[in-house]
């Protein structure tokens, strides 16, 4: 990893988002967490990078994580790379807790061309706000971050129709003149705005990571592990 920071440095390899991340990754073949490294791993993945050795750091700090949330990421990088994470998909809930647990149980299953119980799909469904929206749990105002999740979940299932035209709605309210999405106020079947993607290059470093906002530029590893899929027009699960 050090020869291709050296590489990118140099301008021997481009300023890639794809550059930046592998650049990133410490000789463990993690990115500092087992999160981090899922992230990771779904981004260079969907941009059709190499992961180096991710898999076998993602299986040797299984044991780190403890919420339903991780176990369901994590298992979905382990499904894009080859594993059936058969062991973390075994310690998700019976019943899901929050509707972001959910949907990230959803993409897991089907990452891991698992069968995803009707239930599941139901409990997603019957957490939409009445503006279109959906929250992180019942009870809380929905936001674009969690509505952009489920509406990717939905569709994974076979979901068509109301539920995701109303997010979708909801959705355009939450778009900025600049392009972006504010917080709150592929196979979606719409095409993303053009100026969401000269928002995103608005965002991009010399070094071929991207910022927070326009605002900040903290976490660029995890920030750059999610726009990727973004920038070549990948939902979750990847294909």
């Amino acid at each position: 990893m050090k020869l291709i920071a050296a590489l990118v440095a140099a301008g021997v390899l481009a300023a890639t988002p794809a550059g930046y991340l592998r650049s990133q990754q410490q000789p463990d073949g993690g990115w500092g967490s087992p999160q981090l490294t899922a992230w990771s791993v779904l981004g260079l993945r969907a941009a059709g990078a190499d992961t180096g050795g991710a898999l076998d750091y993602l299986v040797a700090h299984e044991g780190e994580l403890s919420k339903p949330t991780d176990f369901a990421l994590v298992a979905c990088a382990e499904a894009v790379l080859g594993h059936d994470p058969g062991a973390l998909l075994g310690r998700l809930p019976s019943k899901p807790t929050a509707v972001n647990d959910a949907v990230w149980e959803i993409f897991a299953l089907r990452q891991s061309n698992r069968a995803v119980p009707r239930q599941l799909v139901t409990y997603v469904k019957g957490a939409q706000a009445r503006n279109g929206g959906f929250p992180w749990a019942k009870g809380v105002s929905p936001d674009s971050n969690v509505t952009a999740w489920a509406v990717q979940a939905l569709r994974s299932t076979g979901v068509k129709g109301a539920p995701v035209r109303r997010a979708l709605a909801y959705l355009r309210t939450l778009q900025a003149p600049s392009g972006g999405f504010r917080l709150v106020a592929g196979r979606a079947g719409a095409k993303p705005p053009a100026r969401s993607f000269t928002f995103l290059a608005s965002l991009r470093r010399a070094d071929g990571s991207y910022r927070y906002s326009r605002a900040y530029a903290t976490t660029p590893v995890w920030v750059t592990a999610q726009v990727l899929p973004a920038l070549v027009k990948k939902a979750l699960p990847l294909r």
